[in-house]
Parts: structure tokens; C-alpha cells; sequence
């Protein structure tokens, strides 16, 4: 047989319809389209959207439903710019086909995705949010029984080298140059400024001092890992029976847990109303939280609402003294009695496993530790269609038992099969993939004798 070669490679003026190229399918992705279409998601989110464009004006926009989806292969591919998803999508015809393109359109532009995150508001996103919580909901992963809190930091697009005094609006580095220039040197060198700085008083980094100028809402604070970045904080309140994140907030990161709370467990209360799974006075729910929340008016407010507090009590060196306030006292005893019982420790090391996953799931693995965006608003619609993928993920690691495209492409089914003769027994253990696109893996043959 003779050896092909390469020639000048050029393209197919005419391609006929059976000569184009066509994806052999994802499982994942396939069954994820077959329930958002089942869910009537498309039809929902152009009713939503349609308050934002005019009837009938210029050449059409970017459907709503390929918006949505776009961000959402943001989630299960871990990718945190828009740039990376509109680059993914390019790549992949099974990206393709779960985002309904046909096969002369072309992936939207990451600009695309600006422009329509920047036209719809918040509430749009969050209407996603709530309508992805209802699909999950009628498959029994909505509780509402016990709910945990939590916040983790998220890096903002900002670096702290452009930070400005709110003052007068000099540079860090400008600062240092006067003061060096104030001490007696008139030309100082980088050296001279790192000596400056450190030997200086009182440099901490202060948000009510210095501020952003692109990203004034990025906040100075300390990271999980203990280095100091401009970031935000997001906040989740998780279901500790099934692990869906019932709301999804960001708040300031210079805010305090005790102060943010109260915010969440406002979205959380209103998510859950829309399910039927809300906590009343008659059924009270579980609150879940580490000893970051624990503080006299949080308890206080907490208990003669609808929710049983468990949060954890920091320690004290000397007794509490109440001057009066029985409420209180009463609020924090009860969180004390609750907090000590066994489906209270059950509960905490419930908290400690489910909500610190949400983070690792959106942050860390699905690649929102640092966002590419500017400004609260814009981030936080981002991370709402962010966290709904992770909803949809614990949906599918139920339908089919892969909570992300690439584990559902790692799956396999083993078989073992027995054969027992009078000469000798042999063993078959056969490995098949779950994924139509993937080739059966291996099969291992060992005989006995």
C-alpha cells in the first residue's frame, strides 16, 4: 500500500448537507438539553427578556436561552472569563448542538455576552436562578428543613498597585514619592521607596482611605489564603439535606457575617416561598452557621422569626454579663441548648461538609475565585447563572450519576462474568464508557486453573 501525503490543503467551495461535519454527542450535555427543553427554559427566558428589547428594531440579538447556556458551560467546564467560554464553545460541536446553533451560525462573541449581561438586570438573572431552583425542586432536591450559611472571598479585577487615596486621589506610589521627597530626597529610586514603606507608620490599608477607580465596589480585605486582594464575598445558603444552593448573594467583602445575613436569609426565604418549601412559625427551619454569625442581636432577631439557630458560640474567657436584656439571654441559651444536642453536632459537621463543598464546586473548580468582571451588579448576575449550572449538576448526578461533563465521560459500567468449566474458571471483567463518542475501553481476560 502506498503512503498518503499531505498536498496544499484547500476548502470546499460546496459542501452538500450529508458531507457536513456532526457530533456524535454528549452524554452530558445531551440530557441536560433534553431537560431544559423539557422545562419549556427557552419560551421562559424570552417572556422574561422581552420587556428589555424593542418589538422590532435592527437586526435580531442574541437569543436569551444561548445567553444562559453559555454561561452555564462556564460552570461545568471551569472557565472563569467570557472570552475562555466563547473560545470553548468554538471548539466543541457538542457545544454547538447544546447551545442550538445551526451549522453556518457562529459561536456569539464574547462581546455578545457583555452587551446582553449589561441590557438584562438583575432580576432577569435571578428569575433564572429561581426557575433552575423550581426544576430541581419537583425532583425532591428542595428540602428546606435545614439550612446552612456561609461566606467565602472572591478575587475582584482590580490590583491593589492602583489603588487611589479618597482624599486627594494619588497613587500609592505617589504617596511614597512626596514622602520621600518630605525626608530630604529629591530623585528616589524604586529601593528607596520599599525602605520608606516599610519603615513608615500605620500602613495598613485602609477601605475607608484608599479606594479603586475603576472598581470602587471591590474592597480591601484578606483572602482565604491569607494574602490581601481587592475582592467581593459571596454568600451561600445551602440545602444541607440535598446540597442545592438555595440563594446566592455578594456582598461588600469588608462587610461583616452578622452584618450580611440578613440579606441572604431574605433571598433564601423568598427562593424557598416560590418552591413551597419557605419556613413558617408552624414549621420553623433549621439555621445552620459557623461562629463567625454568632452575636447577641443576630440571636435575638433570629428567635422569634422562623428559623431554630444553630450557630456555633465562640469561646469566652469571663461570664456574660446581660444588663437586662432577658431576650438576649434567652436567645443565646436556646442557641447554646440547640447548638449541644446531638442533631446539632450532626448538623455542624453537616455545615462543615455541604456548604464548604458549594464553594470549592463554584469557586475553586468551577473558576470563579477571581472574576473577570467590574462592579457588584455585574459580577453577581454572572455568579447567579453560575450557581444555577451547579443546581443542574446535582440535578444530573441523579438523572444519570455525573454531576459534570467529565465525569459523566469517565464513567464506566463494569461487568463481571463468570465462566466456570470442568478444566477451568475464568474471570471476564469488561469496562464500558457511558459515552456514545468514546470507544468501549478495555476489556481484562485472567483464567484460573
Amino acid at each position: 500500500m502506498a503512503m498518503g501525503r499531505d498536498g496544499d490543503w484547500q476548502g470546499d467551495l460546496i459542501v452538500t448537507w450529508s458531507e457536513m461535519p456532526r457530533s456524535p454527542g454528549h452524554v452530558f450535555y445531551d440530557r441536560l438539553q433534553e431537560v431544559l427543553i423539557a422545562g419549556g427554559f427557552d419560551s421562559f427566558v424570552e417572556t422574561a427578556c422581552q420587556p428589555y428589547y424593542a418589538p422590532k428594531m435592527g437586526a435580531p440579538s442574541l437569543p436569551p436561552g444561548r445567553y444562559f447556556r453559555m454561561h452555564m458551560v462556564g460552570y461545568f467546564e471551569g472557565i472563569a472569563s467570557e472570552r475562555g467560554i466563547a473560545w470553548r464553545c468554538s471548539d466543541s460541536m457538542s457545544l454547538r448542538d447544546f447551545l442550538r446553533l445551526e451549522n453556518r451560525e457562529e459561536v456569539p462573541h464574547h462581546s455578545w455576552l457583555s452587551k446582553t449581561r449589561g441590557r438584562l438586570p438583575r432580576e432577569v438573572h435571578e428569575a433564572v436562578f429561581g426557575w433552575v431552583l423550581k426544576l430541581v425542586a419537583e425532583q425532591g432536591l428542595v428540602k428546606g428543613k435545614r439550612i446552612g450559611v456561609d461566606a467565602s472571598t472572591m478575587e475582584a479585577n482590580a490590583a491593589l498597585r492602583t489603588i487611589v487615596r479618597r482624599d486627594d486621589g494619588r497613587t500609592y506610589r505617589e504617596m511614597l514619592t512626596q514622602m520621600a521627597k518630605q525626608s530630604g530626597i529629591e530623585t528616589p529610586t524604586a529601593d528607596d521607596l520599599v525602605r520608606i514603606d516599610r519603615a513608615r507608620k500605620g500602613k495598613k490599608l485602609s477601605n475607608q482611605e484608599w479606594t479603586h477607580k475603576t472598581d470602587p465596589e471591590a474592597k480591601i480585605t484578606r483572602m482565604k489564603d491569607g494574602r490581601t486582594h481587592l475582592a467581593y464575598k459571596p454568600e451561600h445558603a445551602v440545602d444541607l439535606d440535598t446540597g442545592v444552593i438555595v440563594a446566592a448573594a455578594l456582598h461588600p467583602a469588608d462587610e461583616g457575617d452578622t452584618t450580611t445575613i440578613a440579606a441572604t436569609l431574605a433571598a433564601a426565604e423568598t427562593n424557598l416561598a416560590h418552591v413551597s418549601a419557605a419556613p413558617t412559625q408552624d414549621r420553623p427551619g433549621e439555621l445552620v452557621a459557623d461562629k463567625g454569625y454568632h452575636s447577641r442581636a443576630v440571636l435575638k432577631d433570629l428567635n422569634t422569626g422562623v428559623w431554630k439557630t444553630r450557630i456555633a458560640e465562640p469561646k469566652q474567657s469571663a461570664f456574660s454579663r446581660w444588663h437586662g436584656d432577658d431576650k438576649a439571654r434567652a436567645a443565646v441559651y436556646a442557641n447554646r441548648t440547640r447548638l449541644g444536642s446531638g442533631v446539632g453536632k450532626e448538623a455542624m459537621r453537616r455545615r462543615a461538609e455541604i456548604v464548604e463543598r458549594s464553594f470549592a464546586h463554584n469557586l475553586d473548580r468551577g473558576g470563579m475565585r477571581r472574576t473577570w468582571l467590574r462592579g457588584r451588579e455585574n459580577v453577581h448576575k454572572r455568579y447567579l447563572v453560575h450557581v444555577a449550572g451547579h443546581n443542574l449538576g446535582i440535578l444530573m448526578r441523579l438523572l444519570i450519576g455525573a454531576g459534570t461533563p467529565r465525569q459523566a465521560a469517565g464513567r464506566t459500567l463494569t461487568y463481571l462474568l463468570f465462566v466456570d468449566t470442568d478444566q477451568a474458571a475464568t474471570i471476564i471483567l469488561v469496562g464500558v464508557s457511558l459515552d456514545r463518542s468514546a470507544i468501549p475501553r478495555h476489556g481484562l481476560i485472567a483464567a484460573l486453573n
